[in-house]
């Protein structure tokens, strides 16, 4: 489904990334760890078309995004691609409800259908009774939980995590864990998760370890086919 092909990022003379290559499943969830530096997130960040490689390509169901313009890039990301980050970056302003919601009309979903997705996705994830809600009255997990919600409120073919559980204490670290594995399970969803939290290998089907820019191993735990 999403095939990363010999990619080369550099920032100055700061070599990043160096002939990274992975291929990712439908209904997978890929782990990738290592230390500070290592490259993982500019990987993330390349792989869901936030930047460009200096070389290589991505290519998303056989077809190469890595030529497209500005403008058809962030279309393309817009109804493919989902995004959670290790703060939720929600907006103080509006509701749980809301925050989703804006996600699915950037997407080109109208106003009412895009608050129905975000109400349907809340209560998939037991956020029902708290829809109306802004984020300074939701805890920790529920601000998380709202921030996978919109994520979803596209229907992505793969949703990117930068240490989606870094800020979480441990119980609701173990509620977002259990979340991303319903979610494949249910939904067919793809997850490629950015960690230095070792844990979250458990949940994976695949984990990647990197180090110095590289890919130093790939270690499947399922069979797809």
């Amino acid at each position: 489904m999403l095939e990363i092909r010999n990619i080369y990022k550099s920032y100055g003379s700061l070599e990043v990334l160096r002939d990274v290559s992975l291929r990712i499943g439908e209904k997978e969830i890929v782990t990738i760890l290592g230390p500070s530096g290592a490259g993982k997130t500019t990987l993330l960040q390349i792989a869901g078309t936030l930047d460009r490689p200096d070389r290589g390509e991505i290519l998303y169901d056989g077809v190469s995004v890595s030529g497209l313009n500005d403008r058809k890039l962030s279309a393309f990301r817009s109804g493919h691609i989902g995004f959670i980050f290790q703060f939720h970056q929600l907006l103080g302003e509006f509701t749980a409800q809301e925050n989703v919601a804006i996600a699915g009309m950037i997407g080109g979903k109208s106003r009412r259908k895009a608050m129905a997705r975000a109400g349907e996705l809340l209560e998939m994830l037991g956020l029902s009774d708290r829809c109306d809600h802004k984020p300074s009255a939701l805890s920790g997990g529920e601000r998380q939980r709202t921030a996978v919600a919109r994520a979803l409120v596209n229907n992505p073919s793969v949703v990117f995590a930068d240490e989606p559980t870094g800020s979480l204490d441990s119980h609701n670290r173990d509620d977002i864990l259990r979340l991303f594995g319903t979610l494949r399970d249910d939904l067919g969803q793809t997850f490629v998760i950015v960690t230095h939290d070792p844990t979250l290998a458990d949940i994976a089907d695949t984990t990647v370890h990197m180090a110095d820019g590289r890919i130093t191993s790939v270690a499947n735990v399922r069979n797809f086919c």
